[in-house]
């Protein structure tokens, strides 16, 4: 069952940057940050705070380029049980259920191509649906009402990494201001060199105190450390996650670590 709605804000809904109490990660320090993260009291601050703003508990957005946009990208969840196989992983069951019709829903703040710069920019908002002046981001947080919001970007800007780095501090604050908590997500790829943007996707996680889902440690057993020939795009194979040779590809590995992801935050927030 969705916790109890509490009585009274628990801090206040506008964009801050946070003192942290969390020590700079050392130089490529983020490479060991666990798959799955925890929620710390800010986050939990963040969420109960969405509550009270009207945030549904059961639901959760997506944000972000082609790798959330996509219709490989956790849509088969919400679908019939033979789109996957959860065995041995039958624990996840209740996180299914628990976020149903999140999974297949992809907003206006989710395209192919996108990056932090256009999904802050109102010019790419849906006109039929979206508000005048709302960026893609705030139309999806407005209509959805999500408790979580994942947000999977780097990818498109490579080379922008300082563009990058302030436009996601400001998506961040956007979701905080809106009781909505990030989760950042680090990339498979590296084709910037020397994982620049992983490092500052990580120590934004860190500044603001917000999960982190660290991908790209999950891909790093894979053949190619689950890439394809480009480097770029990752391996596929369908959703059986009781299949070696299956989960040496990526994409299943995505879909049962986000599915993790999702469980185990919730699970910390002891909503079911």
């Amino acid at each position: 069952m969705p916790a109890a709605i509490p009585t009274q804000v628990l801090h206040t809904a506008t964009p801050r940057a946070i003192a942290t109490g969390n020590p700079e990660l050392a130089p490529g320090g983020w490479k060991s940050l666990p798959v799955v993260p925890t929620m710390s009291p800010e986050a939990v601050d963040i969420f109960q705070n969405g509550l009270v703003l009207g945030n549904n508990p059961q639901a959760f957005s997506k944000v972000g380029d082609g790798e959330v946009a996509t219709s490989w990208f956790l849509t088969m969840y919400d679908l019939d049980p033979s789109h996957f196989d959860l065995v041995p992983h039958g624990y996840l069951e209740p996180v299914i259920e628990y976020y149903a019709g999140s999974f297949e829903h992809v907003g206006v703040a989710a395209h192919a191509g996108f990056s932090t710069t256009l999904i802050l920019d109102p010019l790419q908002a849906a006109n039929d649906i979206c508000e005048v002046e709302e960026s893609p981001l705030e139309c999806e947080l407005r209509r959805h009402r999500p408790s979580f919001t994942i947000i999977s970007l780097g990818t498109n800007q490579v080379w922008t990494p300082d563009v990058f780095a302030v436009e996601l501090r400001q998506m961040v604050e956007i979701c905080i201001a809106r009781g909505v908590v990030p989760i950042l997500v680090t990339k498979g790829d590296n084709l910037e060199g020397d994982h620049s943007i992983n490092a500052i996707i990580a120590d934004v996680a860190r500044e603001y105190e917000i999960p982190l889902w660290n991908f790209w440690l999950a891909l790093q057993p894979l053949p190619n450390r689950g890439l394809q020939a480009d480097g770029e795009h990752l391996t596929w194979a369908e959703n059986d996650f009781d299949d070696p040779v299956v989960m040496a590809h990526a994409w299943p590995v995505r879909n049962l670590t986000a599915l993790q992801v999702l469980h185990g935050l919730v699970t910390q927030l002891e909503l079911y």
